[in-house]
């Protein structure tokens, strides 16, 4: 009796109703499951660096470069990492105009990201290595460089899997052309229009000026060494 006395044109509408709700719904869930999922991963980060910094600044109060710090060696590896930091500054900056506001909303494969995936994480890396060569050591640079590689390739590890399973396989094809860390420079793709939004881009670049941290706090580490109120138990290169 129902379905005599409604028309199959109006039955068919509200199913075609009910299935585009449905999927509009499932989207919805979906893309707030993806950013409680990125928001736990950088929480994470954001521990795990803590913990890797805590630890750097332990080793750094019970070693010391070779080189004295009158040696011009020793004012070339600082003045190495001040540019490399400066790189990291700029660097991210770069990277900020590009993914700004859309990592949870979008597949972002132009710019820095045409020929890495992971650029931001690139010039962080830049970022640690100057502020580790701010002991004088290469080898201290090398071991901030390294530590803060082991940290994001874990968080990328994390992140990959979660924009594998937003974007399917537009993200994997992207994985197959452009290096996680890279940069595979033939590949470098630019937009004709870029959204700036200036406050997620001066966030960046607030966030990576913490690198320069590192000068005052290993210049003072250095002067307490020297009245002996740190001793160093280790000479590195």
């Amino acid at each position: 009796m129902i379905d005599d006395a409604i028309p199959s044109s109006t039955l068919g509408a509200a199913m075609d109703h009910h299935q585009t709700f449905a999927t509009a719904s499932s989207q919805v869930t979906k893309s707030h499951k993806a950013c409680k999922d990125l928001q736990r991963i950088q929480q994470r980060r954001k521990r795990t660096l803590r913990i890797g910094v805590l630890v750097l600044l332990c080793l750094v109060c019970f070693t010391r470069a070779w080189l004295d710090r009158d040696h011009d060696w020793h004012d070339a590896i600082e003045a190495v990492g001040i540019i490399a930091i400066a790189l990291c500054i700029l660097g991210r900056g770069w990277c900020a105009l590009y993914i700004g506001g859309r990592k949870k909303t979008a597949l972002v494969t132009r710019g820095p990201y045409s020929i890495s995936r992971n650029p931001l994480y690139v010039f962080s890396f830049m970022g640690a290595f100057g502020a580790g060569a701010q002991t004088g050591s290469l080898v201290i640079a090398g071991l901030f460089c390294l530590g803060c590689w082991l940290v994001f390739r874990m968080v990328v590890e994390h992140e990959e899997a979660m924009l594998a399973d937003r974007f399917g396989s537009a993200f994997h094809d992207y994985c197959q052309a452009v290096p996680r860390f890279g940069p595979k420079l033939m590949m470098w793709r630019d937009e004709n229009d870029l959204v700036i939004k200036p406050g997620l881009f001066l966030t960046t670049i607030r966030d990576a000026c913490w690198f320069l941290v590192a000068v005052p706090v290993f210049e003072g580490i250095k002067l307490l060494q020297d009245q002996a109120w740190l001793v160093p138990l280790i000479w590195l290169p």
